[in-house]
């Protein structure tokens, strides 16, 4: 059995979308899978063993130069490798117009998603040969597990998700000393948890001999971490990394501190203890998810979480010492 699977973007969203690779593969052990997903995120189904070929589409840089003979060259080529391929079964997981577009480019009889009124945008599901009712109202690592189970004809699995996936041994810098990675930066800024807690939060942690690692993905990420970093004695402030290269630097540290990004969820799939902390959005359908209690997510709508209640978490992991 061939399969394609579509989540182009983002980050988050293609994490989500992993565990949908073991479930197939538990029903259908000689399954072979490939994955459409957004060039800038390739690097996330390319770190599954069990992601036969990865197809690059760049639908956010094409947008920025549709007129140019250049983007039609490379939409054409695209179009020409994503129907040189025969799917048994096409599934799109992220239910929105492009990616319903990019399955109707796909060659298979079988192309499958949400119906009209389980689709991010209804107007997707136009694109499907089979179409399927899942509610939107819960988490979207279920929606995903959901889709591909109906879609394949297994019971949707109600097993804690295994993400699948290791992080690369070269990739990144090398960090001899303890310490946790502080996901400061998020696509909005309602998603933010207030500098002063992280201060606060660092504080405490290098009285128990543990450093804060910042990364800094752009220019304002990059202001906040030295600004955190200033406050506090031993705090790293890392480079722009790759996304492969920010998975070995979560690999290698104690645990993981996020807001509302994709690379709290990362951490999660690469199986590390996660404190999420949400500002703005409701944890119960974009939390961080994992098996066997290593995560927590806090907040909410509208709250801010004190630095105390993340240090409580971290604890609890047997992170931090209790005394």
């Amino acid at each position: 059995m061939h399969i394609l699977l579509i989540k182009t973007t983002s980050l988050g969203d293609v994490v989500h979308n992993l565990p949908v690779i073991a479930d197939i593969k538990k029903q259908h052990p000689s399954a072979q899978i490939d994955w459409v997903v957004e060039e800038n995120f390739s690097e996330i189904p390319a770190m599954h063993p069990d992601v036969h070929n990865v197809i690059k589409v760049a639908i956010r840089r094409w947008r920025k130069s549709l007129f140019t003979k250049k983007t039609w060259q490379e939409l054409r080529c695209f179009q020409e490798q994503l129907a040189s391929q025969k799917y048994d079964f096409v599934i799109d997981t992220q239910g929105l117009l492009k990616s319903g577009l990019l399955t109707y480019f796909s060659n298979s009889q079988n192309k499958c998603g949400y119906d009209k009124n389980s689709a991010r945008e209804s107007i997707a599901s136009w694109f499907y040969d089979h179409k399927y009712a899942i509610p939107y109202q819960q988490h979207a690592v279920v929606r995903n597990r959901t889709l591909a189970a109906l879609s394949l004809g297994y019971m949707p699995p109600n097993t804690s998700p295994d993400y699948g996936i290791q992080a690369s041994s070269k990739a990144g810098p090398n960090l001899s000393y303890p310490y946790i990675v502080a996901l400061h930066g998020t696509s909005r800024d309602s998603k933010l948890w207030l500098t002063e807690h992280w201060i606060q939060l660092g504080l405490q942690l290098e009285k128990k001999g543990i450093s804060l690692a910042l990364p800094s993905a752009s220019k304002a990420e990059h202001q906040r971490a030295q600004f955190i970093a200033n406050a506090l004695q031993h705090a790293i402030i890392l480079p722009k990394l790759k996304i492969s290269a920010l998975a070995e630097v979560i690999s290698g540290s104690l645990a993981a501190i996020g807001v509302d990004t994709g690379l709290s969820h990362l951490a999660a799939a690469l199986n590390k203890h996660v404190v999420a902390i949400y500002t703005d959005t409701n944890p119960a359908l974009t939390g961080v998810i994992a098996g066997a209690k290593t995560c927590i997510n806090l907040g909410g709508k509208n709250i801010q979480p004190s630095p105390q209640e993340v240090m409580t978490q971290l604890k609890a992991f047997n992170i931090v010492s209790h005394e």
